[in-house]
């Protein structure tokens, strides 16, 4: 994982996970439905970390598919076109975007939905 703020930390009920801290970021739930893909894009203004909470998919970053299932993550840099689709049964996808957040900064490369 090349997240600076990852921590780790083993407690008597189990342990917990920070993905950042004392840093601006923005957070969302991508829920998407089986077999639907987000748009190919990238950014200028912020990187991306993409954690699969529920389902399977595969994220594509620069033209290499990466298979993920629960648990598994992915860092998505500034300027990397890059995308996610949901597996058969659909995906939740933690998204943490770090640097500056503006739907505006999506330049669409492909998209299934007609948005280009």
């Amino acid at each position: 994982m090349s997240l600076p703020q990852y921590f780790k930390e083993e407690r008597p009920w189990g342990y917990y996970e920070r993905f950042a801290a004392n840093e601006a970021c923005t957070v969302k739930l991508l829920i998407l439905k089986p077999n639907q893909r987000l748009s190919l894009q990238r950014h200028k203004g912020r990187k991306e970390f993409w954690r699969v909470v529920c389902g399977n998919g595969v994220a594509t970053i620069n033209g290499t598919e990466i298979p993920l299932t629960v648990g598994e993550e992915v860092t998505v840099e500034i300027g990397d076109a890059h995308r996610f689709a949901a597996g058969n049964d659909g995906a939740t996808v933690l998204e943490l975007m770090f640097g500056h957040y503006d739907e505006e900064d999506d330049e669409r490369l492909e998209d299934d939905y007609g948005r280009v």
